[in-house]
């Protein structure tokens, strides 16, 4: 453990961090029933060790929506036992509480109650296996935040549109904002961020002084087309992202070079699938926060039952096995068999001298019996190992490796696809077509300029609203800034280096707002276009859109007052302080009123007699007969350095942009120049399990400046 009077000082915030505990997992397992309860303890135990702040968990505390008695009673004692007692509170809540827990009947931190004598207070949003059901809309958190043992937050009721509030916590001079979102359905909560429908609250004060925190509980890997969050929805502001539902060990932080930001997965505390993800060894964090700087050091946990698992495919030893002879079933069962017992030794090993794991481990052995093999009873098998596994029901896995063939592009059925019913088409929509047509064509005829979503809107908007020059200024303003990119990069001439810095630069792009920007810019420029050449369809004129044009097409700002800081009608307050609050649509990075939002597109648009329209093919085609227009562009760079381990300043550019429009309602304290919004922000983190180590300093280097993006709408 580092030494504790080195630099855990009155600013230094400690929290805890752990993500899908899942208590009540296999609880009616004669081996693994306690699996959940010991290692929870173990979690606690740490934090109280460690005199830790707050405990931050990410999401599937529980395993069931609903958990049994034996489960919730578990729960609860550990809780109190840990969670409560006389040791001093050591920072403030700034927030409006009324609105960080405003679903509870207690709206406050539960520290805050004078019934109540809390030591760590708990903080945790719901997952996708306890969240929110019933027509109350309750879940077995808000029963631990009813009975005053943990802090719910991050409660969303609204299926359209989110609004986050973050909870402001001061310590001496460090400050955190820390934001949260309980699972939502993933597909459900794609559509909000591409339909920028989840805001992120900012406080007005010091804006650039906080540091953001975000936990969140969603799939991360691409598990489909919109089953995922992307890591580029999330706001660019964000220091550091705790992400829960993902059960592999992932915890060391992780620079997402677009965001800017850290990622942490801190994965699950228990093993509730045999997959490879779940055989990583499992930790937790023990998070540092001073000022602008952080360090997550990674704490081992040593009560997590082994787990081991390989991977055999017969035909990749055809010197062992030939699926003609006779017996050789016989012989492959003996080659796993010898296979599960080197599992079993090297777990044996490891578990030598460590009284706190647990004697039976987990193990499985995935067979690909491909090419003519046939799998043995595996029943059979299992029984060998019955008194030396956990597991014995499913230590064997047999499956066949199945061969997926590409979908040609001209295999798709447009006419299927157009050919729907009413109801079916009243749900179709083309940008939906347009995506679906370059996901499944051949790679000679993907895209290899334009994304398929900004493409989808230009073509709805020649479609639907007829806009003529859609696609042809989206193309046109395509090209000047891949080219404009392109001499910023002093690209090599060579084709394939060109290729792949494009290649780059679009991937780059896909699902941010700046996307969403570049198809507003090319409307804008289409709209002007025809309002100054209305009988002109192939006019050459430079026109450049006015700021209406822009306001129209996205008109989420107002003028509206700010709300006024509601309390929580409470006689007794620890460290409670009004905050005045602004708004972050997407990444902007300026304090806006939260009730200044507005929908729509502000202005109708005009109709064009279907007659002059263009096909969608001459819209593509007249690209070619219209020079480029000159228009100049801003070159944003950012440079930031990381503070790390090894006391070297390691520094990033980020890739040019162009310059964000100001709204009206921007706050006078983000109109001045990009200079002015210089803040500090650094990562470092004890890479080593060893916790012996005295000379740990988290906060070793120094400070290093990183410039604040804020996209501003």
């Amino acid at each position: 453990m580092s030494s504790e009077n080195t630099l855990d000082d009155e600013d230094t915030f400690k929290i805890l961090i752990a993500t899908d505990i899942h208590l009540g997992y296999l609880e009616k397992d004669a081996i693994r029933g306690n699996d959940t309860f010991v290692t929870f303890d173990e979690i606690l135990k740490h934090a109280k060790e460690n005199k830790v702040d707050l405990i931050l968990l990410g999401g599937d505390l529980f395993h069931d929506n609903k958990p049994s008695r034996r489960t919730m009673h578990n729960c609860i004692e550990l809780l109190r036992k840990y969670c409560m007692g006389d040791q001093p509170i050591l920072f403030e809540i700034l927030s409006d509480q009324a609105v960080n827990f405003g679903n509870s009947k207690f709206p406050w931190v539960n520290y805050h109650d004078e019934n109540l004598n809390i030591s760590t207070p708990v903080f945790s949003i719901h997952g996708n296996h306890d969240d929110p059901t019933g027509a109350d809309g309750l879940c077995a958190l808000d029963l631990l935040s009813c009975a005053g043992l943990v802090n719910h937050f991050g409660r969303s009721r609204s299926v359209e549109k989110i609004e986050i509030s973050p909870l402001l916590l001061q310590k001496g001079s460090s400050k955190i904002a820390m934001y949260g979102i309980g699972s939502i359905p993933d597909e459900r909560l794609y559509r909000m961020f591409v339909n920028n429908q989840v805001t992120m609250l900012r406080p007005r004060e010091d804006e650039n002084s906080w540091f953001n925190i975000f936990v969140i509980h969603q799939n991360r890997s691409k598990h489909g087309a919109t089953n995922y969050i992307p890591e580029q929805f999330l706001d660019d502001f964000l220091d550091l992202v705790v992400w829960g539902h993902e059960h592999e060990c992932r915890i060391t932080p992780e620079r997402n070079e677009q965001q800017l930001f850290y990622v942490t997965q801190p994965g699950s505390s228990v093993v509730t699938s045999l997959s490879p993800g779940e055989a990583v060894k499992k930790h937790i964090g023990l998070l540092r926060v001073k000022g602008r700087k952080m360090n997550l050091q990674k704490i081992a946990l040593q009560t997590v039952r082994q787990f081991f698992i390989q991977d055999l495919v017969l035909g990749d030893h055809p010197d062992l096995f030939n699926p003609e002879h006779p017996k050789v079933m016989q012989k492959v069962e003996g080659f796993c068999q010898a296979k599960v017992e080197e599992m079993l030794e090297e777990a044996e090993r490891e578990r030598l001298g460590n009284p706190l794991v647990p004697e039976k481990p987990l193990i499985r052995l995935r067979v690909d019996y491909s090419g003519g093999f046939e799998a043995f009873n595996t029943m059979r098998f299992n029984q060998k190992f019955v008194e030396r596994l956990a597991n014995p029901k499913d230590v064997i896995h047999f499956f066949r490796h199945r061969e997926t063939k590409g979908t040609k592009g001209e295999d798709i059925d447009f006419d299927q696809i157009l050919n729907r019913t009413t109801s079916d088409m009243m749900q179709l929509r083309v940008e939906d077509m347009v995506k679906q047509y370059f996901e499944t064509a051949e790679k000679n005829v993907q895209l290899s300029l334009l994304t398929e979503q900004g493409m989808g809107k230009a073509v709805q908007e020649f479609v639907d609203k007829e806009e003529r020059d859609a696609i042809e200024e989206l193309i046109n303003y395509q090209l000047e800034k891949t080219q404009r990119y392109l001499m910023d990069r002093s690209v090599e001439a060579v084709e394939e280096k060109i290729d792949e810095e494009i290649r780059r630069f679009r991937d780059s792009k896909k699902n941010t707002a700046e996307e969403d920007e570049e198809v507003r810019e090319a409307i804008s420029r289409a709209k002007a276009h025809r309002e100054q050449n209305p009988g002109d369809l192939f006019g050459d004129d430079d026109i450049s859109p006015s700021e209406d044009a822009d306001v129209a097409m996205d008109s989420d700002d107002g003028s509206a007052p700010p709300p006024p800081t509601r309390g929580r009608g409470r006689g007794r307050a620890r460290g409670q302080s009004s905050s005045t609050r602004g708004t972050s649509r997407r990444g902007r990075g300026a304090a806006v009123s939260s009730e200044s939002k507005q929908s729509g597109r502000g202005r109708a648009q005009k109709i064009v007699s279907p007659v002059k329209s263009r096909s969608i093919m001459e819209a593509f085609q007249a690209t070619s007969q219209r020079p480029s227009r000159g228009k100049a562009a801003k070159n944003y760079t950012d440079e930031v350095t990381v503070v790390d381990d090894s006391d070297e300043d390691v520094p990033f550019s980020r890739p040019s942009k162009p310059a964000p429009r100001t709204s009206s309602t921007l706050s006078s304290s983000r109109q001045g120049s990009q200079s002015q919004s210089q803040s500090y922000k650094g990562v470092c983190y004890d890479d080593d399990d060893d916790d012996d180590d005295d000379e740990f300093d988290p906060f070793k280097s120094s400070s290093s400046s990183h410039g604040r993006r804020g996209r501003k709408l």
